[in-house]
């Protein structure tokens, strides 16, 4: 029971973050695209400026959680996926300093270059995020020791030696840029207005068609190199209303406008993420060819002492960080 529970609230903890922090990341990839002189760019940074640090406490939030209530997928991923995640943090920073510094002076060269700097960081943080949530779909050639090694790439098939990057998950990386794009520019026209609001709806819109055909293709070929996602939910026939949630965002997306509209991405992130953590469930990594090393939340979890003592400083905790983002977003000016 426990550690069912800890696992939901890890994937409820990621759903948040990509929720909040994935419009910062859009807001970055789509900026240069519409905004077309230094105020208009200053528009879409302030559309931002009072959250994108709070937003990201979320990243932290899940993996110390993730830490402290799945030591072993902790150790186990973090060791195998070294070089992406050295590569997550960088771009991490950049895209902080890009922020930061771009106003600390004023010069013709300066600040083109920092938000050079922040678009293609925004963008390549996406593209990252979502290939390593396809490395979690397709499993990692995890051995008894539950350890693995996986170059960047291979020869781009899915296989036992396949990469952290092949053609599946280069597939979810492209779709996670264009659903953030889309959410980025869902929340700048809902927080900009006049021209770079018009040019921010019709940069989600454009990105609205891609987004469709690229959300059939993924989960097509989840279903197809991932068999426990069918057994999933064929067993569980109740997590059919992640993808139903998923669905009835993708459409608000296109129907609604302002607040609506980017709460529709809203709900469309949330129900593909929940989808995906519905569908491994017990698992937390799968492992390619051989299913009995796969790390679930059975040989993964802590102690049920320790998930029961965390379960007691982790409520009032979430509630006080939950009030403060509710404060935040309820005086942060439309």
């Amino acid at each position: 029971m426990l550690p069912a529970l800890w696992f939901w609230i890890v994937a409820a903890m990621l759903a948040a973050y990509v929720a909040l922090d994935g419009f910062d990341l859009g807001a970055g990839i789509i900026h240069l695209m519409i905004a077309r002189d230094d105020a208009e760019r200053r528009q879409v940074l302030n559309a931002i400026g009072p959250v994108w640090d709070g937003n990201e406490v979320w990243l932290l939030a899940a993996g110390g959680t993730l830490y402290f209530a799945f030591p072993v997928l902790y150790s186990s991923s973090f060791s195998g996926f070294y070089l992406p995640l050295m590569i997550v943090l960088w771009l991490l920073i950049l895209r902080g300093i890009a922020i930061e510094f771009r106003n600390h002076v004023e010069s013709p060269v300066w600040h083109p270059l920092w938000d050079l700097v922040f678009a293609a960081s925004s963008g390549l943080l996406a593209i990252f995020f979502g290939a390593a949530l396809g490395n979690v779909v397709r499993g990692v050639p995890l051995d008894t020791s539950a350890e693995f090694f996986l170059p960047l790439w291979t020869d781009f098939r899915v296989s036992r030696d396949a990469g952290i990057l092949d053609w599946y998950t280069i597939l979810a990386g492209f779709t996670a840029f264009v659903a953030l794009a889309a959410h980025g520019a869902l929340w700048v026209a809902f927080k900009t207005k006049d021209a770079v609001q018009a040019r921010a709806e019709g940069a989600a819109k454009r990105a609205w068609w891609l987004l469709v055909l690229l959300t059939v293709l993924l989960t097509s070929a989840s279903f197809g190199i991932q068999p426990h996602l069918v057994e999933s939910f064929r067993a569980y026939p109740w997590v059919y209303v992640f993808p139903l949630l998923a669905i009835a965002g993708l459409a608000g997306m296109a129907r609604a406008r302002g607040r609506n509209a980017f709460l529709s991405s809203c709900a469309y992130l949330t129900g593909m993420l929940a989808s995906v953590a519905a569908g491994l469930f017990p698992y937390v990594l799968p492992s390619i060819g051989d299913a009995a090393s796969s790390l679930s939340i059975y040989n993964a979890s802590a102690s049920s002492y320790g998930l029961t003592i965390g379960l007691a400083w982790f409520i009032p905790g979430m509630l006080l960080v939950t009030g403060y983002f509710v404060y935040t977003y309820r005086h942060f000016p439309d």
